[in-house]
């Protein structure tokens, strides 16, 4: 057993920092709203940090505060996408070797949202912390389609194409847009006989491997991944999922 607690000034002082929005004007009376608000939540030896106002009728604020909530970190496996380490020469090889053809590889940032770093730290040929985007891989073919791309859209592309491959990012989270588009992508793959010819990948700041499998997906991925790690997985994927595979 392994229990953590926050740390500020000391070990296991359960020292916290909390920052939210108010719908009221900043005001003396404000800050002691949010310090209310705060302790109604458990926390102790709450302290108004800031409190300012940012626009007609709303204020923001940074509070300190202490939780004696503890976790016990022993217990937590996070469900991540197997790991495969290759370098991009050594997929492309196994491409070679395992499917004798290039991959087809598809890849946006869909609905409204108009974000393209993650799709880009993945597809584009310069990739992300050294590491090669797709684009630069000599087996595959892959398409970056940018931003605001829905899921129609992309669904009719991956038709066209004989996709492999199709991975949907979605940085914009408010109001779960980042889950109905994901949702949206999934159910329509399934009702145009796709989602089991491909391997379909999802992507953002708040998607873990656990809620892109409970969306439909085969795997998702966070903040931080790099294009070989992504290119690793899948094409063990498929060569799980097409045993016969160049054959």
């Amino acid at each position: 057993m392994k229990l953590v607690r926050p740390y500020g000034d000391t070990m296991d002082d359960g020292a916290v920092q909390l920052s939210f929005t108010l719908p009221i004007p900043w005001s003396d009376s404000a800050d002691e709203a949010a310090r209310r608000l705060v302790a109604k939540m458990g926390f102790t030896d709450v302290a108004v940090a800031d409190g300012h106002a940012i626009a007609g009728g709303f204020s923001f604020f940074t509070v300190y505060a202490r939780t004696a909530v503890a976790v016990d970190v022993s217990q937590i496996a996070a469900d991540v996408p197997a790991p495969h380490a290759m370098s991009m020469e050594e997929i492309d090889l196994f491409i070679r070797r395992e499917f004798g053809r290039k991959l087809v590889v598809a890849g946006a940032c869909i609905g409204t949202d108009a974000h393209t770093v993650g799709i880009d730290a993945i597809m584009n040929m310069k990739g992300y912390q050294g590491d090669y985007g797709l684009e630069r891989f000599h087996e595959l073919e892959a398409y970056n389609l940018g931003s605001q791309v829905a899921p129609e859209e992309l669904v009719r592309f991956a038709r066209e194409k004989s996709v492999d491959v199709l991975l949907a990012s979605q940085v914009v989270t408010q109001k779960g847009a980042d889950i109905a588009n994901f949702t949206a992508l999934a159910e329509l793959l399934e009702a145009e006989g796709l989602r089991d010819r491909m391997v379909l990948l999802c992507g953002g700041p708040r998607v873990t491997n656990l809620l892109a499998q409970e969306l439909g997906y085969d795997a998702g991925f966070g903040r931080g991944t790099r294009p070989s790690e992504v290119a690793a997985f899948f094409v063990h994927r498929l060569r799980e999922r097409l045993p016969h595979a160049g054959v």
